[in-house]
């Protein structure tokens, strides 16, 4: 029973440990995914569950997973795909040409092979799941994910290459087969070779967030031009130290990247600049190779940080901040819409900056911004902030096959603090402010658009017609349909946890990581609570989950930013890891007596994939409705099962766990 154990518990990190290098991997070549916020996850939970549901069904898929994976991870590698949008109501950063296969063939293909890839090791895992009562399974399952997300967060505060993803899989592989056949470890020997090309080839770096290249002082992330270092003087760069009426000692550059702006600062005569840039590779490279070496300067302060995260905890008050062209080509975790740069322009960002500044200092910021409308909404948020219409450099049109005009906005609250011969004005009807509730600068209407509409419904059909061939009839999971909807409800709260971690500490992987690795303790808690006192009492579990809920959607999100970081962050975490907790009892409760244990847990599975479909929500309501949302589907839940939380039912397997029945 002890080999068992550690079966399942490898079994689970493998499972986890896998989701996540093909989120990383396929996000670096296939740049669209940067912009489809769950493409991968969604694809994962529909293999997962399906592998769930065939459990107790032929043949053992679990060993044609590593060849699986190498075809897939091949794939992404051989075809990449780079965004071939060019602007409209919905804004992407990039370039106009597409390599590889085209974009309406390459997602299709790459969902159903991901979910192909999760089903074979999922099934593995739920066989071995099968081999213990419910919640023993769960609680070992839950255990190993921990293992997954510590393991992945380890080696990206290393800065480990993939090759160390690859032999940590391959590792996992080879302890769970028990002895390799010639087409598994042909297999394994194959997907550590792959990624030892993805880690060698050319002048590659892999920082937390993306496959950096540089062919001398040009970068590239994940294949598409970023960033371009070069002497500053006599460009744009130097404008708002030009127009600047007063002496500018002190200056914040946000989105410092190689230090362009740095070297600006520098020789507009700043005497200290922070220069808090969100990915050390980009800062590295800049330092080793800009010509004019501003990091070396020690006038020059390097922070390595979110830039809102920074503005949030300084007490510094500055002569100008910078915001250097933080566009990111990724997001911050495959289960949100919100991009890296996502807070930095809400209006409340806007604010916070604002704040910062001394008396007569400005804020400046500038793009090829693809679409006057974006430039209007920018500028139309500034002047609402700052109380007057910025100054406006419209430059010359972008090259190398980008599209947009150059452009920089001044602004600042003292009318005396500037001098220039542009002010901005409304080409046409301005689109309201983003917020920290809706940060989607880049979406122009409050809806979602038509290409992500027929995305989720073509992935919602094919899921049904899979889940329907592949793992058996839906009939089988009728008696799940309440851990269902808690499936679907707990990936909408977990998104909602994630966003808000983002907001109060940042955007950064490190954060990311913290936050789903609280939530995975808060649910092993949860287990360890209900294998020792059964409440059974699903009227008084539903009542304080909802009042969870209530206050995780009264309490704003300003009110939590006005904090100091400890206490901030302790008020953070009750709010969003009490419902979380609550939540598990629940499904704790219910899912220790489920008759068909591996069933029930597929059946939650595909719905945690319902759940990030209905994510797609926040992009008209913003991120607290989602509360809304996951409190109708726990309500359903309790209508549809709420009988049978406490009624015991008699398990699959011998096994039971202590328990001490709570009186009603």
């Amino acid at each position: 029973m002890r080999r068992d154990r550690l079966e399942l518990l490898l079994a689970s990190f493998l499972m986890l440990f896998v989701e996540l290098v093909l989120i990383r991997w396929a996000g670096a070549y296939i740049v669209y995914l940067s912009y489809f916020s769950n493409f991968i996850l969604l694809g994962s939970f529909l293999g997962i569950g399906i592998g769930f549901l065939r459990a107790r069904r032929g043949p053992d898929l679990f060993r044609w997973a590593p060849f699986a994976l190498v075809i897939v991870t091949g794939l992404v590698k051989g075809f990449p795909v780079v965004i071939d949008r060019s602007g409209g109501d919905l804004i992407y950063f990039g370039s106009l040409t597409t390599t590889g296969l085209p974009t309406w063939a390459m997602l299709p293909l790459l969902f159903l092979a991901t979910a192909a890839v999760m089903a074979m090791i999922a099934h593995g895992v739920a066989v071995r799941f099968a081999r213990f009562s419910p919640l023993e399974a769960y609680r070992l399952d839950i255990g190993g994910s921990l293992l997954g997300i510590a393991a992945y967060a380890g080696l990206s505060l290393l800065g480990a290459p993939p090759l160390a993803w690859a032999l940590v899989v391959a590792a996992l592989f080879w302890v769970l087969l028990g002895g390799l056949r010639m087409v598994e470890a042909a297999s394994l020997v194959a997907l550590v070779a792959l990624f030892a090309i993805g880690t060698f080839q050319g002048d590659v770096r892999w920082s937390p967030y993306y496959r950096v290249q540089a062919f001398g002082r040009d970068v590239r992330v994940n294949g598409i031009p970023h960033q371009v270092m070069i002497r500053t003087e006599g460009t744009p760069y130097d404008i708002p130290y030009l127009w600047a009426r007063r002496p500018i000692d002190e200056v914040l550059v946000i989105g410092a990247g190689n230090g362009n702006d740095v070297a600006a600062a520098l020789r507009g005569g700043a005497t200290r600049v922070d220069a808090v840039e969100i990915d050390p590779v980009l800062k590295d490279l800049g330092q080793e190779r800009h010509p004019e070496r501003p990091y070396s300067d020690p006038r020059a302060t390097p922070v390595i940080d979110d830039g809102r995260a920074f503005l949030e905890r300084t007490d510094r008050t500055y002569d100008l901040i910078v915001f250097a062209l933080p566009d990111s080509l990724t997001l911050v975790s495959g289960q949100s819409a919100v991009r890296l740069e996502s807070y930095l322009f809400t209006i409340e960002a806007f604010e916070s900056a604002r704040d910062h500044l001394r008396p007569g200092g400005a804020f400046a910021m500038y793009n090829f911004y693809r679409e006057r409308w974006l430039l209007d909404r920018l500028g139309g948020t500034l002047e609402e902030v700052f109380g007057r219409s910025p100054c406006l450099l419209l430059g010359p049109e972008a090259e190398n096959g980008e599209v947009g005009r150059y452009s920089m906005l001044v602004a600042s609250s003292d009318p005396s603090a500037l001098r220039c011969d542009n002010t901005w004005q409304a080409a046409g009807e301005v689109v309201a402010p983003a917020t920290d509730d809706r940060p989607f600068v880049y979406l122009r209407e409050r809806a979602i658009p038509g290409r992500y509409l027929w995305t989720i419904g073509l992935v919602l059909a094919a899921s049904a017609l899979l889940v329907r061939f592949a793992g058996g009839r839906f009939r089988s999971m009728g008696g799940a349909l309440d851990l269902f909807f808690m499936g679907a409800a707990f990936l909408l709260l977990e998104t909602k946890s994630v966003v808000q971690f983002a907001l109060l500490f940042g955007t950064t992987w490190f954060v990311n990581a913290l936050v789903f690795a609280g939530i995975l303790l808060t649910v092993l808690l949860a287990i360890e609570v209900e294998r020792r006192v059964r409440i059974g009492r699903p009227g008084l579990l539903f009542g304080l989950l909802f009042l969870g809920l209530l206050l995780a959607g009264v309490v704003p999100a300003e009110a939590l930013l006005s904090m100091a970081v400890v206490p901030r962050f302790l008020a953070a975490a009750a709010l969003a890891f009490f419902p979380v907790f609550v939540a598990n009892l629940v499904f704790a409760e219910r899912f220790r007596d489920a008759k068909d244990p591996t069933t029930a847990f597929g059946a939650n599975l595909l719905g945690a994939m319902v759940g990030g479909a209905l994510e797609y929500t926040s992009l008209v309501t913003g991120y607290r409705a989602l509360l809304i949302v996951a409190a109708a589907l726990y309500a359903l839940a309790w209508l549809t099962g709420g009988r049978k939380i406490g009624k015991a039912a008699q398990p699959a397997v011998a096994e039971r766990e202590p328990q001490l029945v709570m009186e009603r």
